[in-house]
């Protein structure tokens, strides 16, 4: 898979877990959560070094992570389809295809890298993205009701996907949800990252508006389901009591 280039977003402030540090640097397990996924990408068959999206608390990251990775400072936390577009300038005409992952979703494991990397490549579509299907938001699944919802239309083709601030009380209901793991054409991507815009809630721009733009393209979308504990992220102090207690479990 050495035709697929990894950008990993990690310049979250983590405001919500009262740290001083980076959030991809807060504690899990014995060590920062960027580096359960930096050794997962390890252990998986790309075989590139990733580049690492960073903000507040740069040079932190970059100590922790070290002198193998590229890096592209996001001065601007204006969204995750603003993080991508920022490695356009490093990445344009280096890359064939571009994989997205989150320095904040730590127990995303080699399997799961390889099965979005191996379906992007077999399925040819300008997008693939892993969806994770749930019976309930209880329990250990309670942080997914703050995940984008997977919107399909009548023939199972995927129109969109909804982030929660913006969805009606019926798409609340879908039990798909989608941890925003893509793996991308990077000419279409560099592309289509320009048309995106910020008119949401957040007003942010959100990768996740591209599948709606290959829908309406008229273009396929390849997707993969995965294990729902490899798409948990942390966005709160309990999120990251959660992830602990499934490590220590073993799972």
């Amino acid at each position: 898979m050495n035709k697929i280039q990894l950008v990993i977003l990690a310049a979250g402030k983590g405001k919500r877990m009262q740290s001083e540090l980076p959030k991809a640097l807060l504690p899990l397990a014995g060590k920062p959560l960027l580096q359960h996924l930096l050794d997962a990408v390890d252990s998986s068959k790309l075989d590139v070094p990733p580049t690492l999206v960073v903000g507040v608390g740069s040079d932190q990251v970059k100590s922790v992570a070290g002198p193998r990775y590229q890096y592209v400072f996001q001065n601007e936390q204006l969204g995750t389809g603003h993080a991508v577009k920022i490695t356009e300038e490093l990445l344009k005409d280096k890359a064939t295809h571009i994989m997205v992952l989150y320095g904040d979703h730590p127990l995303v494991d080699a399997e799961t890298i390889n099965k979005l990397g191996e379906a992007h490549l077999k399925g040819k579509t300008p997008i693939t993205m892993a969806t994770v299907h749930i019976p309930d938001f209880e329990s250990w699944r309670e942080g997914f009701r703050d995940y984008g919802r997977v919107i399909r239309n009548t023939l199972g083709e995927i129109e969109k996907i909804v982030e929660r601030k913006d969805a009606s009380l019926q798409e609340l209901l879908v039990r798909e949800v989608n941890p925003s793991y893509f793996c991308f054409d990077a000419n279409w991507l560099w592309e289509n990252l320009k048309e995106i815009k910020n008119d949401n809630t957040q007003q942010e721009y959100y990768l996740t508006d591209l599948p709606s733009r290959a829908h309406k393209n008229g273009e396929r979308i390849t997707t993969v389901s995965i294990d729902p504990v490899a798409a948990l992220g942390a966005n709160t102090r309990e999120q990251l009591t959660v992830l602990e207690r499934i490590l220590s479990e073993g799972r």
